[in-house]
């Protein structure tokens, strides 16, 4: 019963930061927008420093949109009952860990595999390529362009 209270705590806290980040990315984007049509004036210093300013705001809406996407997944998957469970080996995420990253898919020990591995599982799973199986031991194989080429003179 704690962990189902805990897990509907986490669901509050996400749907919050969840519209936290949809208000900020709203107002971030049309702050970007402003700041590009209003530095048409001024010298090379204020259109680098313009630059510069619209750069960081970028990379700032960038990992907010990032993190958004984790929420809105995080939020599929308590609506799938999958939420609080490792998406690789399918243990029980401690509440601990699911309060310090709501919405971390892995259990410690597949994160830090990952990790090790240089981000195969989050690549792996999210874009379901775990369904898919090729039994052909040729599949590994070195491939040339040349053959991928076809003659499409025909």
């Amino acid at each position: 019963m704690a962990r189902q209270d805990a897990l509907l705590r986490l669901h509050k806290s996400l749907i919050a930061r969840r519209t936290e980040l949809r208000k900020r990315l709203g107002f971030e984007l049309e702050e970007l927008a402003h700041v590009k049509h209003s530095s048409a004036s001024g010298d090379a210093a204020d259109a680098a420093f313009d630059a510069s300013g619209e750069e960081i705001s970028s990379t700032l809406a960038e990992l907010e949109a990032k993190e958004l996407a984790q929420i809105e997944r995080a939020l599929r998957r308590l609506k799938a009952g999958t939420y609080g469970k490792c998406e690789v080996c399918s243990i029980k995420i401690p509440v601990a860990r699911l309060n310090a990253l709501p919405f971390s898919t892995f259990c410690v020990d597949c994160q830090r595999e990952m990790e090790r591995d240089g981000g195969w599982s989050a690549d792996y799973s999210a874009n379901g390529w775990d369904r898919i199986r090729d039994g052909d031991p040729m599949a590994d194989r070195e491939v040339r362009i040349s053959d991928l080429e076809s003659d499409l003179s025909k």
